[in-house]
């Protein structure tokens, strides 16, 4: 197999490199010629003490290590493929506690006791208070005079909304848990001057907000989601600790990822016309699936070998690090035809933005499908004729593929 042109030292998690671009160029030479390739590192600059990681871009290769969570572990390194060179192993390890960060048992029975907040019947309770929030998000910002930020008066809201509405947070709080998720990832971009630090400062007090509302929940239950989870704990609910956790994740994982959805696809949208021109007059519904795959907002997690295994014809050793590139295994050509065209009606569309399967298979994905849905066909209603103003700013991060800026104009 030839060995794939890529530049010496060429890391696929450097943060430098996701400020500028999704290496999809790079992506497709390692699936074409190496798809399992050895990507050697600066010991102790991801935050681990090794030498480096596999990188993993094929679709099927990536799903394999996803749904074998008895080969590939997320608690032992955690599912974060780089963090701060300067952080703590006791910092990483505290991480476990998230439940993307858990293993099978543990992760099964945390899981299932949080899916109870996300049936099918949770989320169609949410859905008529989310269309209207939808609405008037979009509503005032097409009132503004002049080009806006679309990610700051478009994107970020309806995903903050959503998770608070789902858990019960009052709405003069829900600006705080804003403000301490986006000091959780920014850590990588200097432009937030977001220390370590403050980052972990900000998860500390998400965690202790949760926890006070679990608290208050047990001292008295209500009929919300926290009540559900919380409640009665010698009846297979969470704890104190387990709830604060677990909105943490959500914090992020809810949050973030489908904000970035939201203004990749929008910008998308924006630089593809025809592809707005069919969402506004069909509204498919296989709009949202190829926004995230599009988008990709995750680029990349991590998996630990448990033992000895080989994938893709490649030896991995106990203990070796292996990065899942979601972005790379969303443009394979072997899985999607024309995987670099955006293509709303795109159906099959088995991409990997949700995870690969598996055990950390995307619990809210029926809730970030919805949102997407409600934001655009709240944009198409009231803003059809938005144009880009400015080009997209994005975000400095090792792992996800964020954009702090998108600046449009109404029409």
């Amino acid at each position: 197999m030839p060995c794939p042109a890529l530049p010496d030292g060429f890391d696929l998690t450097d943060p430098d490199l996701l400020h500028h671009r999704v290496p999809l160029p790079e992506f497709a030479e390692l699936r074409r010629t190496e798809p399992v390739r050895w990507i050697p590192q600066q010991r102790g600059i991801a935050g681990f003490a090794d030498t480096g990681y596999w990188a993993v871009t094929r679709h099927a290769d990536v799903k394999y290590v996803s749904t074998h969570p008895e080969l590939f572990s997320s608690s032992l390194n955690t599912a974060i493929i780089r963090f701060n060179e300067h952080i703590r192993r006791e910092a990483i390890d505290a991480q476990r506690l998230i439940l993307l960060n858990m293993d099978p048992p543990e992760h099964t029975r945390v899981r299932q006791i949080v899916q109870r907040g996300f049936t099918p019947r949770s989320i169609r309770a949410l859905e008529d208070r989310l269309r209207a929030r939808a609405e008037a998000i979009v509503a005032a910002a097409r009132d503004r005079s002049g080009p806006f930020d679309f990610v700051t008066e478009v994107a970020c809201e309806l995903p903050l909304q959503a998770i608070a509405e789902l858990i019960g947070i009052p709405q003069d709080d829900r600006s705080r848990i804003f403000d301490w998720s986006n000091k959780m990832i920014a850590y990588d971009d200097p432009e937030y001057a977001i220390t370590e630090e403050v980052g972990t400062q900000s998860a500390a007090e998400i965690i202790a907000y949760a926890m006070n509302m679990a608290a208050e929940r047990k001292r008295c239950p209500a009929h919300d989601i926290v009540t559900t989870l919380v409640a009665a704990e010698d009846e297979g609910n969470l704890n104190s600790d387990e709830f604060g956790f677990f909105v943490l994740m959500l914090a992020v994982a809810g949050n973030e990822t489908t904000r970035n959805a939201i203004t990749h696809g929008m910008h998308a949208f924006l630089t593809h016309p025809g592809q707005w021109d069919l969402f506004r007059r069909e509204r498919p519904s296989t709009t949202a699936e190829e926004i995230v795959r599009w988008a990709t907002p995750v680029n990349s997690f991590q998996r630990t070998a448990t033992q000895d295994t080989e994938l893709g014809g490649v030896l991995i050793r106990k203990g070796d690090r292996v990065g899942l590139f979601y972005a790379s295994a969303n443009h394979d050509p072997e899985v999607f035809t024309d995987p670099d065209t955006f293509d709303i009606t795109r159906d099959p569309n088995p991409h990997l933005g949700f995870g690969g399967g598996g055990p950390h298979y995307c619990l809210g994905k029926s809730l970030a499908v919805l949102e997407i849905d409600l934001i655009f066909n709240a944009v198409a209603d009231a803003m059809p004729g938005l144009r880009l103003a400015d080009s997209p700013r994005r975000l400095r991060s090792a792992w996800i593929n964020g954009v702090k800026e998108l600046r449009v104009s109404a029409g």
